[in-house]
């Protein structure tokens, strides 16, 4: 692939992301899993994403208000520590939003009713993150105190496919997002370019009854935006990184045929247990327990 044909824009899963779960169905699922809720499906959710923020010109993912809450969720596919300070920003648009349209005057007696805020990020980035942390917005502080003036707190929660797993079974919405963007990532370390790997990856899954009714419909958008984003040194990067794993389990699995044993390899080499298995599994010895 020719670099005048490489894009980089990092807000495709964002957007997937965004398209996605403002669907109210998958917008209900998500939210009863991670708030451990049963609401029915004729629940009243009012999807009010924002747009385009006042301040800064930034957008939000997927923001909405069920009983009597205001829900903030946000994915990401790069960690960001700044997200309790974004997501300030973002509540204090709404909030003003919301103050607006009521009769009571900020400055008279009546209180101003809000709706109680929730802050989530879903995480499906590459890099090492947690299953879940709680973020906060006082670590951005420079003197830090023990009961912070203003406090805000987002749950991460990190969704990368084989995390979460119990999250995950309770919202199958949520488990084919993570699944479409395995299998583009697996198609991509096979030597695919990204196209041909986005395009598998969304047949294979609407095969497959993975994100199936959206797909059909945006197929050609969800394959375009896994184009524009396609980052080639970070691909290469990944190709460089798988062919050294492969490499180092075709030298383990060398010594195994010459005699080494699985102690040999733990003690000499550092090999984990899935190295070895997979060095085992290279010589057809997946099933046969080799000399300890």
């Amino acid at each position: 692939m020719s670099k005048e044909n490489v894009y980089v824009n990092r807000e495709y899963k964002s957007s997937v992301f965004k398209a996605f779960f403002s669907i109210k169905e998958n917008c209900l699922a998500l939210y009863n899993a991670v708030s451990g809720t049963d609401y029915p499906p004729d629940t009243d959710l009012q999807i009010e994403t924002l747009e385009n923020s006042i301040f800064m010109k930034i957008y939000n993912d997927v923001s909405f208000v069920i009983s009597g809450t205001i829900n903030l969720y946000e994915h990401q596919s790069t960690i960001n520590p700044n997200m309790p300070l974004r997501d300030l920003f973002y509540i204090t648009d709404m909030y003003k939003a919301i103050a607006m349209k009521q009769k009571n005057d900020l400055y008279g007696y009546d209180m101003i009713r809000l709706p109680n805020p929730t802050f989530m990020v879903f995480y499906n980035g590459q890099d090492e993150a947690p299953e879940k942390e709680i973020l906060r917005l006082s670590d951005s502080f420079e003197n830090k105190t023990e009961n912070p003036g203003l406090e805000l707190l987002v749950h991460f929660i990190n969704i990368n496919f084989g995390h979460n797993e119990e999250l995950m079974g309770k919202c199958k919405p949520l488990r084919d997002y993570a699944i479409l963007n395995l299998r583009v990532r697996e198609n991509l370390k096979t030597g695919m370019a990204i196209r041909e790997a986005a395009t598998e990856a969304v047949d294979s899954c609407i095969k497959d009854n993975v994100m199936r009714d959206f797909l059909i419909k945006e197929k050609a958008g969800v394959i375009e935006m896994h184009v524009l984003d396609f980052d080639e040194e970070k691909h290469d990067r990944l190709l460089k990184e798988y062919a050294g794993e492969r490499m180092r389990i075709k030298d383990l699995a060398q010594m195994l045929s010459r005699g080494g044993t699985e102690a040999d390899l733990r003690r000499f080499h550092d090999a984990t247990e899935e190295e070895i298995q997979m060095a085992k599994k290279e010589l057809g010895l997946s099933d046969i327990s080799c000399a300890r």
